[in-house]
């Protein structure tokens, strides 16, 4: 029985397991991250193992094991959600997905990646799986209407090439060496982000970062000071305005005074 296995999610993720490892955080091996729906296939190449197959929303993706950022191989988004996919048990680089839409398209990556080298009208149902026949020569869809279809291929897609594992094995090579040039540049870059913005914070840190007990005192002087000077003024203010009517009731004595002298001159 493997002890390695993979496992599709609802969230779009491929998650990579083992059975008998010695930790329980040890299980998950690896964690894969490319669609962004349900995968409702997955994989392995028959003649590379290290490569995976995997089908969700509208696209299929072929995945090195030494790559989780990304994966190596994808195809254009599809009119119609992907339904199911497989591999071609004879022609490594070939496989074969269904839709909703009842098409399936046939890929071969050694001639065409950006559209499928055929596609065919199965049905009108969506297709809900798809299956190769191990000589690689017929191909049966299930529908989600219940039906069956076989189709057979031709000697082109069913019969490999005298070299073609050569050259598939070369080109996983070069795609996996191209992911792990941008993988390694991206990280790079990231990195370079971060010590940037730590740079810029460490700057700017002894004008904006003031301790918080010392800000408080400074707040606590102003606010008094502030008060001090306030109260000074309405003191003085509130001392001009008392001896204002002392100084009026006093010239209003003087002259009360004068007006009653003026009538003994008067009399004499």
């Amino acid at each position: 029985m493997p002890t390695k296995f993979m496992v599709g999610t609802e969230q779009g993720h491929v998650i990579a397991g083992n059975r008998k490892a010695k930790n329980p955080g040890d299980r998950i091996v690896a964690t894969y991250s490319g669609h962004v729906g349900p995968v409702y296939a997955l994989e392995r190449n028959p003649f590379f193992t290290k490569f995976f197959l995997s089908v969700g929303d509208w696209s299929a993706r072929v995945w090195c094991e030494d790559i989780r950022e990304s994966s190596v191989i994808w195809t254009p988004p599809a009119k119609s959600y992907l339904t199911d996919g497989c591999w071609s048990p004879t022609r490594p680089g070939v496989f074969f997905t269904g839709r909703s839409d009842g098409v399936l398209d046939v890929w071969d990556i050694l001639f065409h990646r950006t559209e499928p080298t055929l596609s065919v009208q199965v049905c009108d149902a969506p297709i809900v799986a798809v299956r190769a026949q191990e000589q690689g020569r017929y191909v049966a869809c299930s529908a989600e209407d219940g039906s069956v279809t076989l189709l057979e291929l031709g000697e082109a897609l069913s019969r490999p090439a005298a070299s073609e594992k050569a050259v598939v094995s070369s080109t996983f090579d070069r795609e996996t060496a191209r992911e792990k040039i941008l993988v390694s540049r991206m990280r790079e870059v990231a990195l370079n982000a971060k010590q940037e913005r730590a740079r810029s914070a460490k700057q700017s840190e002894p004008e904006e970062n003031i301790p918080e007990t010392e800000a408080m005192k400074e707040a606590e002087e102003a606010f008094f000071a502030g008060l001090d000077d306030t109260r000074a003024v309405r003191k003085q203010a509130a001392d001009e305005t008392d001896e204002a009517p002392k100084e009026a009731a006093v010239e209003g004595d003087a002259e009360v005074a004068g007006d009653d002298a003026a009538p003994e001159g008067a009399a004499e």
